[in-house]
């Protein structure tokens, strides 16, 4: 381009580092006339500069420039299976549309902020950003992948007009795309269907694509519904493309099928004002933020507004602030736009599914409907000899008022009293879910004991009914015959078996919920950990039957003190052991798992007796085999009914309820070694 092609004002512009999208707007009032990302660089293209630009204004001035030239917004949710690529996509999203500065430092998977959620590699908390693309602010919601946390993926949903449907060009669709995509399906969401990985050496992208069609038919899809576009992509490189065959270089075919494929809102800014509460969060000079999508009205500051409960009584209140969001950042403004997702504060006590509307003439929207858990599992107080010793919350009225708070923004969790003072049945969708509560208290300085899950239960024309799960198995082919004859006495119906031909085998199961309760350890260990297992809640099925549950024992001790490495040494013939020489134990805590089926109390403090004699063996030094310890989710999956796992700041240790041995009942008649 020549020079004096070049607008006037741009010059001047650029030396303010004011971004690409600011320069077209303000200096030449043309929206959607930048060109894309430049493929060497990954920088934008101004339509009048001679060279890539990779600077932009502060979020506030990004965002005052484009407000009063925006007249769409979109907003779309990323939906899909866990790992298979959603974030690393949105990361993509936003540097491509220049959100980030060339040399800014920036993580992988941006949007997984919360520590547990970096730690595992998969996303727990639904999160939303917004990127500009062409004048048009796109919002993007970044769902959960797994079906514990389908409570976040079903009010997520709330807040788009269409979902970006992701699958792996080789897996394809599993448990949790069939869920997510019913409930997309169910909202009525016109789909964007983006196969992901498909540099894989394995990808079978034109296979894939046909499972999907299959799975939408299954579902029950309109016509309109199955008239989806198809995008191939590789995440981690950035890249798009309508054919598998031709890689593309950036992700502007996606940005454009969701300009051609999402539809804008319908809402009307002079309407009654209806602002629905999707997500909540928390700032230490606003107090609580209500994450939220205006479907009708306009919302400003100072406005006095009601709030419809979901009890249906009416609450006045005042509107402090108002953000809007632009990349990963809120942004202040007066005023909302329509359809726009906004966070709103003053909004004290407002909860999720209720609605901010007008005082004179108000218009509650429906609540967010979220399914049944069916789950449950008992917390209680801490009452172990070493209670109090490493963690700060340790009361019955510290952890109830921590449940309370969860409630507040976690909708698939409910709490129910039991009949002590000091426990709580907490009820979710699944034993993730409630670990990674567990896990989170655990990390705030909360010490509290939880019981063995139970299944939720329900009656029907007389019939007692229990949860089944979905359960999709990948497993080498030489492990098909164990998986198998593991599941036959868990109650498991072979639904499907699938060979892709590579080596591995796809089967498909119908399991009561509670037989999965211990599953996953055993067949990690059974298939030398190559089995790759999802299950989702299918249904109830009329209650099962006795389903057997841990085939062994435990070692338990008998005594409090310090464990000794010549005790132990004694007791490796008898079982696993979970706890190494130089820690403390107390009566009634386990510290193995005996090899038969009975528990075994044993002495674990005992010292070698020493005297004036000399040994012929001159003291050899004692060897031990390195012991199991369990995280979290294994010593859940481990314990009985009798049994309970204490949980610290600092320890976990598996424990009998009763810990005196003369009180305990015992265990297939149990002896003492």
């Amino acid at each position: 381009m020549q020079a004096e092609e070049r607008c006037p004002r741009a010059d001047k512009l650029e030396k303010k580092r004011w971004s690409p999208q600011l320069i077209e707007i303000a200096a030449c009032s043309w929206i959607g006339r930048l060109s894309w990302p430049c493929p060497i660089s990954s920088g934008f293209r101004c339509a009048h500069a001679e060279r890539p630009l990779h600077t932009r204004p502060p979020y506030s001035l990004t965002f005052s420039s484009l407000r009063g030239s925006l007249s769409k917004i979109r907003n779309i949710a990323i939906i899909a299976h866990v790992d298979h690529g959603k974030t690393t996509l949105v990361d993509g999203l936003l540097r491509q549309a220049g959100t980030f500065r060339a040399n800014e430092a920036v993580a992988e998977r941006v949007m997984d902020s919360n520590e547990l959620e970096r730690e595992r590699g998969i996303t727990i908390l639904a999160k939303n950003t917004a990127v500009f693309y062409h004048g048009e602010k796109i919002n993007i919601v970044d769902t959960p992948g797994h079906a514990d946390f389908g409570g976040e993926v079903e009010r997520a949903l709330k807040m788009v007009d269409g979902v970006m449907l992701l699958v792996d060009a080789s897996e394809g669709p599993l448990p949790q795309t069939r869920y997510v995509l019913s409930k997309a399906l169910e909202a009525r969401l016109p789909p964007i269907l983006v196969i992901n990985k498909i540099d894989r050496p394995d990808a079978r992208a034109q296979e894939v694509l046909n499972e999907v069609y299959d799975l939408f038919i299954d579902l029950d899809a309109t016509e309109d519904q199955l008239e989806f576009p198809v995008l191939y992509t590789n995440a981690k490189l950035g890249q798009a493309s309508t054919d598998p065959a031709v890689p593309g270089e950036t992700l502007q075919p996606l940005f454009q099928a969701i300009l051609d494929t999402i539809p804008l809102g319908k809402g009307d800014p002079e309407g009654v004002l209806q602002v629905q509460v999707a997500n909540l969060d928390y700032s230490d000079y606003l107090g609580r933020l209500a994450i939220a999508r205006v479907y009708q009205g306009t919302l400003r500051t100072g406005d006095e507004v009601a709030i419809s409960k979901r009890d249906g009584s009416i609450e006045k209140t005042r509107i402090t602030k108002l953000f809007s969001f632009s990349g990963l950042k809120r942004v202040d403004i007066e005023a909302t736009e329509i359809d726009d997702i906004v966070a709103v504060a003053g909004v004290e006590g407002i909860t999720i599914g209720e609605t901010i509307t007008n005082v004179d003439n108000p218009a509650p929207l429906p609540a967010i409907v979220i399914d049944e858990p069916t789950i449950a599992m008992q917390f209680s107080v801490n009452n172990s000899p070493m209670a109090g010793r490493e963690g700060q919350w340790v009361t019955s009225r510290n952890l109830r008022e921590r449940l309370e708070k969860e409630l507040l923004t976690n909708v698939s969790i409910r709490v129910e009293e039991t009949g002590s003072p000091d426990s709580f049945k907490v009820l979710g969708r699944g034993e993730l879910q409630l670990s990674i509560l567990i896990e989170m208290m655990r990390r705030e300085g909360y010490e509290l004991m939880v019981g063995r899950p139970e299944i939720v239960t329900r009656e029907v024309d007389g019939k007692m009914m229990e949860p089944v799960e979905h359960l999709t198995i990948d497993v080498p082919e030489n492990f098909v015959g164990v998986v198998i004859e593991r599941l036959g006495p868990r109650r498991g119906e072979m639904v499907k078996m699938h060979n892709h031909g590579y080596g591995r085998v796809r089967l498909e199961f119908r399991v009561p919920s509670r037989g999965l309760i211990g599953l996953r350890g055993e067949l990690l260990t059974d298939t030398r950990g190559t089995i790759v297992m999802n299950s989702l809640f299918d249904g109830y099925m009329p209650h099962q039957g006795q389903i057997p549950q841990r085939p062994t024992g435990a070692l338990v001790a008998d005594r409090p003190g310090v464990t000794t490495a010549y005790a132990l040494e004694g007791l490796e013939d008898r079982g696993v052991l979970f706890t190494p020489p130089g820690v403390e134990v107390y009566e009634g805590m386990i510290i193995g798992e005996h090899s038969r089926d009975n528990d075994l109390d044993v002495n674990v403090v005992r010292e070698k007796k020493l005297t004036n004699m000399r040994a012929s063996t001159a003291d050899e030094a004692i060897r031990l085999a390195p012991p199991r310890l369990l995280n979290l989710e294994q010593a859940i999956e481990f314990i009985a009914d009798d049994e309970m796992v204490e949980v610290t700041p600092k320890s976990l240790r598996l424990r009998k309820k009763i810990l005196q041995s003369n009180r305990r009942p015992r265990r297939n008649a149990a002896v003492t070694a």
